[in-house]
This record gives C-alpha cells, sequence and structure tokens, in this order.
C-alpha cells in the first residue's frame, strides 16, 4: 500500500502562476524540512551543488526540486525506499563506496537509480552527479530494479470485484461508455542494437529496434496490465493475442463480471476499448472505420476516443515521467529490458497510489510514438453485435 498521508497543518504557500521559477543554487544549504530530518538528506544537497557547479538550474522550491529530479515528493521518494531497503540492506553489491570513502545511504542508492530512470542520462553523467563511478550507478540501478519488481508487484494487479465497479462506473460518468473497464493502447522503447548481431526480429515498421510494451489502464491512468519482451516488429494485433491477458479473455476468465442488459434487452458484457490497430472482439470495443457514418456511429467514436485516449495519455505520462523509456537504449540487455520498463511502470502507478503531483511539465508534448503511423488491424471476423448495442443504447 501507498503511504498514508499526513494532514497538512499551518499556513498554505500561496500559488504562484504555474510555471516552474528557475535558480542555480548555491551557498549556505537551506533549512532543512521537518519531514527530511529523520533520514539521509546529505546526499540531496551534495546533489544540488553538484548540479549547480556544472552550470544547469533547478526550480528553486525545494518540493518541486526534488520532483524535478524524482519525479515523486519527498514523502513518496521515502516510501519507494522503504520497499527495497532491506534488499539493499542485507545484499548489497560490492564495492558501494563513495569518493569520501563512505558506503552508500539506502537514500543514495535509490535517488541514484531513480535518477537515472527519470533522466535517461548515460552512466557516466548520472555517476558525476552524485560523485560515484559508472560501475556503482550500473550495480545500484539493478540491485533497485531487482528488488522493486518483487516487491512493488501488489501496485500492478488487475482489479477486485469492488474496484472494477467504481472503474465501470467512472468511465461511463466520463465517456458514456456502460461496463468499461479500461483502455488498451502499446509503444515502442527504442534501442540499438550491436552491429555484428544486428537481428531483423526486432527491427519495427520504421527501421528502428525496438521492444513492445503493451499496457491497459484504469479511470485514473494506472496500469492494471502490461506486456513487454516482444520484438517491435509485431503488430499490436499480434502482440495482443501473444499477451496472457488474451488468453484469459478468451478463456472467460477476465472480462468476465456482471454483464449489463440494455433497454432493447441486449447483453453488454465487460470489455475494453483501443484503436484502430486493434481487433474488434466481444471484449474489445475499435472504432467504427468508415467516411459516411451514421449519428449514432460517429456519436459512439466520440464517446469511444473519449475513454481510449486515457490509455495513450498514460503512456505518453510514463515516457514523460522516465525518460530513459523515451531515449534510444544503447545496447540494453534484452533479457534485462523488460525489467526496467516493469519497474518503471511500478514507478508510474506508486505516483498514483501515493495521490502524488507531478510537474506539469513532465509528460511528453507529442505522442508517445512519434514517428509511427497508426496500423490498421485487417478484421478476420465480424463482431459488431455489441458494439451495435452500445450504439443504441448510448442513444436511449
Amino acid at each position: 500500500m501507498a503511504p498514508v498521508k499526513k494532514s497538512k497543518k499551518g499556513k498554505q504557500k500561496p500559488k504562484d502562476s504555474g510555471k516552474l521559477k528557475i535558480v542555480k543554487y548555491g551557498g549556505a544549504q537551506p533549512p532543512l524540512p521537518p519531514e527530511l530530518r529523520s533520514l539521509d538528506t546529505e546526499w540531496w544537497y551534495t546533489f544540488l551543488h553538484k548540479h549547480a557547479e556544472s552550470g544547469n538550474t533547478a526550480p528553486s522550491d525545494d518540493g518541486e526540486a526534488f520532483r524535478y529530479f524524482f519525479r515523486t515528493s519527498r514523502r513518496t521518494f521515502d516510501y519507494i525506499c522503504s520497499i527495497v531497503r532491506e534488499d539493499l540492506i542485507s545484499r548489497p553489491p560490492s564495492g558501494l563506496i563513495n569518493i569520501e570513502g563512505r558506503l552508500l545511504s539506502v537514500e543514495k542508492q535509490v535517488a541514484i537509480a531513480m535518477r537515472r530512470l527519470a533522466s535517461g542520462d548515460s552512466q557516466v553523467s548520472v555517476g558525476a552527479a552524485f560523485g560515484v563511478g559508472q560501475s556503482t550507478v550500473s550495480q545500484v540501478t539493478w540491485r533497485f530494479i531487482e528488488s522493486m519488481e518483487e516487491r512493488a508487484r501488489p501496485h500492478l494487479v488487475w482489479p477486485s470485484p469492488e474496484r472494477m465497479e467504481q472503474i465501470k462506473a467512472k468511465f461511463e460518468s466520463v465517456s458514456g461508455l456502460p461496463n468499461c473497464c479500461g483502455a488498451i493502447d502499446a509503444t515502442h522503447i527504442i534501442m540499438t542494437l550491436p552491429a555484428v548481431k544486428p537481428s531483423e526480429d526486432w527491427c519495427d515498421p520504421v527501421k528502428n529496434y525496438s521492444m513492445f510494451l503493451q499496457t491497459i489502464v484504469d479511470d485514473e491512468m494506472r496500469f492494471i496490465d502490461i506486456v513487454t519482451g516482444w520484438p517491435g516488429s509485431m503488430t499490436f494485433s499480434r502482440l495482443l493475442k501473444c499477451s496472457g491477458f488474451f488468453k484469459l479473455c478468451e478463456a472467460g476468465k477476465r472480462l468476465d463480471g456482471p454483464v449489463k442488459v440494455s433497454s432493447e434487452n441486449g447483453e453488454i458484457r465487460e470489455f475494453i476499448v483501443g484503436n484502430i490497430c486493434y481487433p474488434l472482439l466481444p471484449w474489445l470495443m475499435t472504432p467504427y472505420e468508415g467516411e459516411s457514418l451514421s449519428a449514432p456511429m460517429a456519436s459512439f467514436n466520440v464517446k469511444q476516443k473519449a475513454a481510449r485516449m486515457l490509455g495513450t495519455r498514460a503512456l505518453s505520462r510514463l515516457k514523460g515521467s522516465w525518460r530513459i523509456l523515451n531515449k534510444v537504449m544503447w545496447r540494453p540487455d534484452k533479457n534485462k529490458l523488460p525489467s526496467i520498463i516493469l519497474v518503471c511502470c511500478l514507478l508510474h502507478n506508486i505516483i498514483i497510489d501515493s495521490e502524488d503531483e507531478l510537474l506539469p511539465d513532465v509528460q511528453l508534448p507529442d505522442h508517445h510514438d512519434t514517428g509511427y503511423s497508426e496500423e490498421n488491424c485487417e478484421q478476420m471476423n465480424s463482431n459488431e453485435s455489441m458494439r451495435d448495442i452500445i450504439t443504441a443504447y448510448l442513444q436511449s
């Protein structure tokens, strides 16, 4: 579970125009906020000082500066530290000593790993910002990823029946779609491969080497199912059909909640929404296609898009927050890359579960898959009956 939010006491700071004030850090350290006094915080001000020495800038507010570098509030950061603390203390990698000859604290290790994921900067660059070497950044980041992958899994689960009812109610209030359980979308994680071992299996339609990430999100843009590790050369529909989620749905073991009956006695089962890259299925509603759509069909498409865009925005937020996924990854270990992607998704969910706030400029200004055109899935079978029932329902 995410940490319990503490009640706010005292006067609140007046809100500014919403734009970040950028200043250089230098000189004496600012007073330490009360909530930072119990844990190791020396690394934070040392980091800020090194950042300023390099001629870079950061937000003037301490809380905003922290979110600027690590994407979370200090409260959420401390919660993440609590998840991995036991692993980072009991099984520390060898040689985790900084240039001053001291062992790295858990907080500093987590900060190094999260900065690497948030910025996507090279290990050398991240190490320089924290006063450690490239090998230390590599070790620390991987230990953090291993621990999060094992211990933070409760933050990415399929919703309980009670939670699913809340999701469906929210989707219907926002888009009008009844019994909608989520939105599906996918994105490419671009990488380079060694010249001596290129593989056409990983070469996608725009000639990038990439790995796919397929996600399903709820009404709050929380990931409730992900699939990754597959080559970017696959189509969206093929990726879906290779997923465990598809197999569960086809077996009637997922999206198997209460059926809604329309006024015309048509049955509307639980479903998710996706774009034309996906096949129209009894449990996956895609838009109507064609230039001469009836008014009810056009209305359905508008409402369907309002729901499915949550999936698109979630991926834009994911790749904007954790820029390692948005930059070209240099010769990654394809066996380890899925773990990195998963942990970034877990961090995305933890921020939502903690009711944390991201800085306004984090989400990517463009589409999460810039340069890729929208595929059109060739329908093999007709599954239009439920879509027509939903369309009629929306007109009633």
